[in-house]
């Protein structure tokens, strides 16, 4: 597939926010990038113009039947004034799994990275460079065809959009407290549950809401068969230091296949742990920690890169994860794996790419 990305470049530039400042997703670059799919046509008309609201169809299908998928990913400042992105091959792949799962037409990887290079070179001055900051990367896909009837779209819309944030841990990297969700479910297999479509993530809104409301900011998810079965952690995927091993839960169909996950995987075992990745009971997590076992828990994913775990609730009890603190193994996978993204450290898995 061979296009042409035409660009129009904004009139009336935006004023920066306060680089020191910055909140997630608040503001929005110069610049978005649209491409239109039609059945007959394919996908067509890339193209890079200035960011503003989209007109659609008061019947589009996106909004009765949900056929839309997302990613996530991130581009950085090196101290030398480079900008770099972190294995964005990977947020394409995984955003043409989602496609084919909610039957929504493939996207050229080839295409889509090279939209987002020549994007990025044109908004390029978005990208923060405090420490801790980034330009947060939005690629979407959307049903656009203005009709009812349960069936796939013949109109999509690709989208990509980008938006400077602060640090995560504004004070630091903190342990956060999790609750066990034993009531509500996020998925199960043969679902939606590994890829990344919205209906995901407003079914958890509720659940997210009443641990609110009890004083813990994540859920921790359980199969939606046996309520059993530990499957992640809100919008992240989940660790545990066992015994000296580390356990994460092996996808199943309903976990999202996270792409710091993977990462973090590939660099705990070329530290020579050992990583298991298979199924880990609720019960299995409480006993470990019962019997002094269980030595770190934390979360992996775009936004936090690592979520350390100091409480979760299950079923009226809570536990203390080492004295609340945040482990050595969780502070030095943040640390390195920041390092990485950043440029400070070597980068011997070919992860970070030179936009250019």
């Amino acid at each position: 597939m061979s296009f042409e990305i035409t660009k129009e470049l904004t009139k009336n530039p935006k004023t920066k926010p306060d680089s020191s400042n910055l909140v997630f997703g608040k503001h929005f670059t110069d610049h978005m990038f649209i491409m239109d799919y039609e059945t007959g046509k394919g996908w067509h008309s890339p193209r890079i113009v200035p960011y503003q609201p989209i007109l659609l169809d008061p019947a589009a299908k996106v909004f009765h039947y949900g056929q839309t998928i997302f990613e996530g990913l991130k581009a950085f400042r090196k101290a030398d004034g480079t900008v770099v992105t972190f294995r964005p091959n990977k947020n394409f792949e995984r955003l043409n799994r989602s496609n084919e799962r909610l039957s929504i037409p493939a996207i050229d990887e080839k295409l889509a990275l090279e939209a987002l290079r020549e994007l990025l070179l044109i908004d390029q001055d978005w990208v923060p460079s405090e420490e801790g900051t980034s330009l947060y990367i939005r690629p979407f896909v959307i049903a656009t065809e203005s009709a009812l009837g349960v069936n796939p779209s013949e109109k999509y819309m690709f989208m990509i959009i980008m938006s400077p944030v602060g640090s995560y841990y504004a004070e630091g990297i903190n342990p956060v407290k999790i609750f066990v969700e034993s009531k509500y479910v996020r998925a199960v297999r043969g679902g939606v549950g590994n890829a990344k479509t919205a209906g995901n993530y407003a079914a958890s809104l509720k659940a997210q809401e009443e641990a609110h409301e009890q004083g813990y900011s994540q859920v921790l998810w359980l199969d939606g068969v046996h309520l059993k079965y530990i499957e992640e952690v809100g919008s992240m995927n989940i660790f545990f230091r066992i015994d000296g091993k580390v356990v994460t839960p092996a996808l199943n169909g309903s976990i999202l296949d996270g792409i710091t996950r993977n990462s973090i995987i590939q660099l705990l075992k070329h530290w020579g742990w050992t990583v298991e990745e298979r199924q880990i009971s609720i019960d299995e997590l409480v006993e470990a920690q019962k019997s002094d076992k269980l030595e770190e828990i934390f979360g992996t994913g775009t936004a936090a890169v690592i979520s350390p775990v100091g409480e979760i609730s299950y079923a009226g009890e809570k536990f203390t994860i080492r004295d609340g603190s945040t482990g050595e193994l969780s502070a030095k996978l943040y640390d390195t794996l920041t390092g990485i993204q950043r440029g400070a450290l070597e980068d011997p898995f070919g992860w970070v790419v030179e936009i250019k």
